[in-house]
């Protein structure tokens, strides 16, 4: 815990108590969970860490790797709970299920549950910098945005929402945190999915992976295709729409196309997928209208029971993930003829 920061202001931050019970929870499992602070972040007199947990048993940095990030955004607390709604029942895996114990021998979990907790402490969307973590890489978008279009990205002024940080600046501490952490944990893995979990678009759950910069398809098209066959087949009454998310709009600075052009430099060989799971908050706004006064009202569930029907939806899908990325070799496209035969669906379907 950071060392300014009372207990009373703590409980303030909404996921941040639950947080600290699931890392409690875990230093008191065996050496399979490991917990750090990854970085400090200071607000207004305050110091808040930022947490990041493996969970492994497989002592082979190249083993594949299942992660999960949460809180990139302050106001999107429920991306937070969700993931800590998921560590709650593998602490509980890690106490009595042998089955667990074996998948952990082939397998890495990693998790960042909170990104912006200086973000989830003011109540807003952007850091404490006034900086949307998600505007704050440096790639740019390759297709035309209309200045007008602010929710792209812009660097106008913090005080206006999706700012993205001064020209040439260094990047906020979070995103360098995420950066940095995501080199160590994911890069040097053979194969790897992460889940970035957002809400606050549309009134369904998406799935989008790369490009957000621009309509074009990522590399790694062949094994979306072949994950999103598998997950259909696996979970076919799932509620997720799978797509690129340049197919809802496009941004500046999006920090996973960042990190994918980076892993594909260094280690052009593996595959890495990183994904965004946008959970459809305008479906809880059109149960509860009057939630839209409130103001996390659009971003986050308002009434008990849908928070917790939104905290056990998801765990079906990271299992999923989970068990997908330990056994990719079964499922993956095997030949250069499946290669080109992903390539021609996902162009029919998304292109």
């Amino acid at each position: 815990m950071g060392q300014n920061i009372k207990l009373k202001e703590l409980l303030e931050i909404p996921p941040l108590p639950e947080l600290h019970d699931q890392l409690r929870l875990l230093s008191e499992l065996d050496s399979s969970a490991k917990v750090e602070v990854l970085s400090n972040v200071r607000c207004r007199g305050h110091e808040f860490p930022i947490y990041g947990i493996t969970i492994t048993q497989c002592p082979d940095p190249e083993a594949p790797t299942f992660a999960l990030i949460g809180g990139v955004h302050g106001l999107e607390t429920i991306g937070t709970s969700v993931i800590l709604a998921y560590l709650r029942t593998l602490n509980q895996y890690l106490k009595w299920d042998g089955a667990h114990q074996d998948f952990l021998k082939k397998v890495r979990l990693v998790f960042l549950p909170l990104l912006n907790p200086a973000g989830a402490y003011l109540g807003q969307r952007s850091n404490g910098n006034g900086v949307d973590l998600m505007r704050n890489g440096p790639l740019e978008s390759e297709e035309p945005i209309s200045p007008l279009h602010i929710y792209r990205g812009h660097r106008i002024s913090p005080f206006l929402p999706w700012y993205r940080g001064k020209q040439n600046e260094s990047m906020q501490v979070e995103s360098q945190a995420l950066i940095d952490f995501v080199h160590r944990e994911i890069f040097s893995s053979r194969f790897s999915v992460c889940v970035d979990v957002h809400s606050g678009f549309g009134a369904m759950d998406r799935l989008w992976f790369p490009y957000a910069r621009k309509k074009a398809f990522f590399p790694n098209i062949p094994e979306m295709m072949a994950m999103r066959d598998l997950l259909d087949e696996t979970l076919p009454n799932h509620v997720y729409r799978v797509e690129p998310q340049s197919l809802s709009y496009t941004v500046h600075g999006d920090l996973w196309d960042y990190l994918y052009e980076e892993q594909r430099k260094k280690f052009p060989d593996r595959v890495f997928l990183p994904l965004t799971l946008e959970m459809g908050s305008w479906n809880w706004l059109k149960k509860n209208p009057l939630q839209i006064l409130a103001r996390n009202g659009i971003f986050h569930p308002i009434k008990q029971h849908r928070i917790r029907r939104v905290l056990r939806r998801h765990g079906a899908l990271f299992d999923f993930l989970a068990k997908a990325t330990a056994s990719s070799d079964r499922w993956l496209p095997k030949d250069q003829q499946e290669v080109e035969r992903m390539k021609v669906r996902a162009q029919a379907l998304w292109g």
